[in-house]
């Protein structure tokens, strides 16, 4: 029952208002009894003074008894509130208007006495009450004489037993009894209208509970029947929450849709390796068995043409793992470029060398053409040396007889661009997005005689992204093919 937000701050509410009652009434029937006493206390203040100056309390020096009785009977008439008592100078109790074995008191504290009869005293002024041995209620007192001698006290209480239950009070008040009532039905209706005000501010609240329970259920919230509703800009913390939880409900959306198509590539790319691995071993175990079988009636020509076939599959398969462990390194989230400035002319001049004599024995030819003046380059320069080697050796393999590379650089504004183009057979166009895609291999006719593992260009691009650029290309079937990316100007130009 407690559960839900709504639940538990009605309950507070509802605990507070209580509370808030409580000490209503409480904090009403302290100040009624203390306003009750202060004007009975005033009212009253002057009764104990006219009685004694009736003279009828004493009569030759000494009590009179009869007068002191019809005096206690009449005013217990009128006022059975009133109690009265006869005092000596030192406070004790010589006389009483109250049946025997109440009064509790021998004696009474004179100093409230004296402290009403000579001044002005903060009311309203409690006293010793005769009849409850640690009870304080308001009086009225006032001194006998006899000439200049004291005689005693008349000691009146104002509040007798008829007042002394809170209850008795508040039946006896219609002012109390109509303020409780008004405060109770106030609190009513402030408790009815806190709830309805909770239910609207919280309804949003209850909403979004709603949906993220179906999203955790395995709906998405656009799918959900309790459409969110976010202002824009959020206007309180529940629409920034709804918000947040909207972002981060498409966030964990995407990377699904990402883990989904890793895992797709993932399935891909262990059956391509598999296959690039089993189709070498399988030739190499070939060779070896043949070898191993047919060792007495092979020729030396034969066993070196086995043997060189071997080594040819052998170097395949290394080429292969060294491509895998290069591109997990890449991958790897600790990989760390170190750029520093350096040539990108004498770069590719290193490089194009390398292939020069497989080009040569292609009868193709490789073109460089470099601009005046082309700055230094700001980037990791292994790292730049194996992109220019994949992408020429890509299009060294791929250009027919009597073909050609072409690698043109040309200085654009804070950066160096690079193009590397061949005359080969081209891409088709619906290859052409995928062929940076690990191990995907585009038509048989792109293929060299060593085949291809599909590895280099996505190395490629990997650096690339790590030096924040990006590489791109363009083909068309039976035109050729060329990739272009850019190299940021080493700072000191």
């Amino acid at each position: 029952m407690l559960r839900s937000l709504y639940a538990k701050l009605a309950l507070v509410l509802l605990g507070l208002f209580v509370l808030i009652g409580v000490c209503f009434v409480a904090i009403s029937v302290f100040s009624t009894e203390k306003y009750q006493q202060e004007v009975n206390q005033k009212l009253n203040r002057e009764l104990a003074g006219l009685i004694v100056a009736e003279k009828i309390v004493l009569r030759d020096n000494r009590i009179n008894q009869d007068a002191l009785k019809d005096i206690f009977h009449m005013l217990m008439v009128i006022n059975p509130s009133i109690e009265i008592y006869l005092l000596d100078p030192e406070g004790n109790i010589l006389a009483f208007s109250a049946e025997p074995g109440k009064v509790m008191r021998k004696s009474v504290d004179l100093e409230p006495v004296k402290k009403l009869i000579g001044g002005h005293p903060a009311l309203p002024l409690l006293g010793d009450d005769p009849r409850d041995k640690g009870g304080k209620k308001v009086f009225t007192a006032a001194p006998i004489t006899q000439g200049a001698r004291l005689e005693g006290y008349l000691y009146v209480i104002l509040g007798g037993e008829t007042y002394d239950s809170i209850i008795q009070k508040i039946q006896g008040s219609y002012i109390l009894r109509l303020s409780i009532r008004v405060v109770a039905m106030s609190l009513l209706v402030a408790l009815v209208a806190g709830l309805l005000i909770f239910a609207f501010l919280t309804r949003r609240l209850t909403r979004l509970a709603a949906v993220m329970d179906g999203y955790k259920s395995g709906m998405p919230p656009e799918e959900s029947d309790l459409r969110l509703r976010i202002s824009d800009p959020p206007d309180d913390e529940i629409d920034r929450l709804g918000a947040t939880f909207t972002q981060m409900t498409e966030r964990i959306n995407q990377q699904m849709d990402k883990l989904e198509k890793s895992d797709a590539l993932r399935r891909e790319l262990v059956a391509n390796v598999s296959h690039d691995l089993r189709t070498p071993l399988a030739t190499l175990r070939g060779y070896m068995e043949t070898l191993l079988m047919k060792d007495e009636s092979l020729s030396a020509a034969q066993r070196r043409d086995y043997l060189q076939i071997a080594i040819s599959h052998c170097e395949r398969l290394g080429k292969l793992i060294t491509d895998l462990f290069e591109l997990a390194k890449l991958d790897a989230q600790d990989t760390v470029v170190h750029p520093e400035s350096f040539s990108v002319r004498e770069l590719v001049q290193d490089v194009v060398q390398k292939f020069e004599l497989t080009a040569q024995g292609k009868h193709v030819n490789i073109v460089t053409n470099i601009g005046k003046e082309l700055p230094f380059v700001y980037a990791d320069i292994a790292l730049i040396e194996r992109v220019l080697e994949n992408l020429i050796e890509n299009a060294v393999r791929y250009t027919p007889e009597d073909g050609s590379v072409s690698i043109v650089m040309e200085h654009e504004d804070a950066h160096v661009r690079v193009l590397i183009s061949d005359t080969g057979p081209g891409i088709a166009e619906n290859d052409l997005p995928r062929i940076f895609d690990r191990f995907y291999q585009p038509d048989r006719s792109r293929k060299g005689k060593a085949g291809h593992c599909g590895l280099g260009l996505a190395i490629t691009k990997r650096i690339l992204e790590l030096h924040g650029s990006s590489i791109q290309a363009q083909s068309a079937v039976n035109s050729g093919a060329s990739f272009t990316f850019h190299l940021p100007v080493s700072p000191s130009e």
